[in-house]
């Protein structure tokens, strides 16, 4: 009976702790400064609440390393709201799930397993072989995976319009001015080269 559970036998399940009182006094133990030292940052009130990264105001790394092209905004490292991205599909794949005269769409790819969320675009690539007559609808296509796909019956569709291709703008290359100056330079030159040939034939 001694097992027994009562009011007055109720213990905790492990040895009760009271929390750290600080700035109580001197005498407490966790007096003056309670245990931040003397000024600095970390002695002020929410200097243990700073955001990732931050490097006490110095310049921080992922604002001092290069770049590549893209989105660099601290908000887009590494990946951020104004990064993009597209799901690659190969046609390899669309060859071993649809059957011929089926439509590709990103509700198809979802159902067939190829693609976890209709909320991302796809891109449909090129690699691979493709035999069947597709109706495929995406959101890119590569220029590899078009050709293969009409060349075998089949139609592409852009859900966002198909690119734009921008051609460069080549300048016209204007003519050089004529120094008239140099001309005459040149025109002096080769008549005293002359000259001196024309005395010694007459000698």
């Amino acid at each position: 009976m001694s097992d027994e559970l009562n009011l007055h036998s109720l213990k905790p399940a492990q040895a009760r702790k009271d929390r750290k009182r600080v700035g109580r006094g001197l005498g407490s133990g966790k007096g003056r400064y309670s245990g931040r030292g003397i000024k600095g940052q970390k002695s002020r009130a929410g200097s243990h609440k700073l955001p990732a990264g931050f490097e006490g105001g110095q310049m921080p790394i992922d604002m001092r390393l290069p770049k590549l092209r893209g989105n660099t905004s601290a908000d887009a490292m590494p990946i951020g709201p104004f990064r993009t991205y597209s799901q690659p599909i190969n046609l390899r794949d669309l060859e071993g799930r649809f059957e011929a005269g089926a439509e590709v769409s990103p509700e198809a790819l979802v159902e067939k397993g190829l693609l976890k969320t209709t909320r991302v675009d796809v891109k449909i690539l090129g690699s691979g072989e493709l035999t069947k007559k597709l109706a495929v609808s995406a959101h890119g296509f590569s220029k590899s995976a078009r050709a293969k796909i009409e060349a075998a019956g089949g139609s592409v569709v852009w859900l966002r319009g198909e690119p734009v291709v921008r051609t460069k703008k080549v300048r016209a290359t204007k003519p050089k001015a004529i120094d008239d100056d140099f001309d005459e330079a040149v025109v002096e030159g080769e008549a005293s080269a002359e000259e001196p040939e024309a005395e010694e034939a007459s000698s």
